[in-house]
């Protein structure tokens, strides 16, 4: 018997279509698909999610000291006249980061291997590239997903039946963190 289903596609389809599902379902908290896809892409995520509560703790805060553009009330950089050039202003400022301690990064990348990144679109600026963000998807499953599920032994998605397609009659699925 087979170690996974194939979804009828190549193995770079295949692979493409479980990232980009998996990337949707941890972005979103919930997805809707066929059952075949949602059983191979629970097996990811569930992966995913278990590396994530496993490094969870595994950082250490430390303060640096970086260079910002002073800015002005309309949000603009402030310029000054150095030697008959306009050079920008910048402000020292005190930041506290996280930094990954080795296991952790390790398991970051392990995460960067199979998420996409994925691109915040506001609303009133829809199809538009202004105000859009790209949104770390790793990042979020360490800081937002693996402390709920932090007192938990797996079974961290639900697999919920909803119906037939109309098309053509596969039973879909809504695959959901639980």
């Amino acid at each position: 018997m087979a170690k996974y289903r194939k979804l009828g596609r190549t193995s770079d389809q295949r692979k493409a279509l479980i990232r980009n599902q998996v990337t949707a379902l941890l972005y979103n908290g919930k997805i809707v698909t066929t059952e075949a896809k949602a059983k191979e892409i629970r097996k990811v995520a569930e992966g995913l999610i278990a590396m994530a509560v496993k490094e969870r703790d595994n950082f250490e805060e430390v303060t640096v000291t970086a260079k910002v553009p002073r800015k002005d009330q309309n949000g603009k950089r402030v310029k000054e006249v150095v030697d008959g050039k306009k050079r920008t202003v910048y402000d020292e400022v005190e930041k506290k980061i996280k930094k990954d301690l080795p296991s952790r990064l390790h398991a970051r990348r392990q995460m960067n291997k199979v998420l996409y990144s994925v691109t915040s679109v506001p609303a009133e600026n829809a199809g538009k590239k202004k105000n859009t963000k790209k949104i770390d998807v790793a990042a979020k499953v360490f800081d937002e997903i693996a402390p709920k599920y932090a007192d938990r032994n797996g079974g961290y998605t639900r697999i919920v039946k909803i119906g037939q397609r109309k098309g053509d009659g596969a039973l879909e699925v809504l695959l959901e963190l639980v």
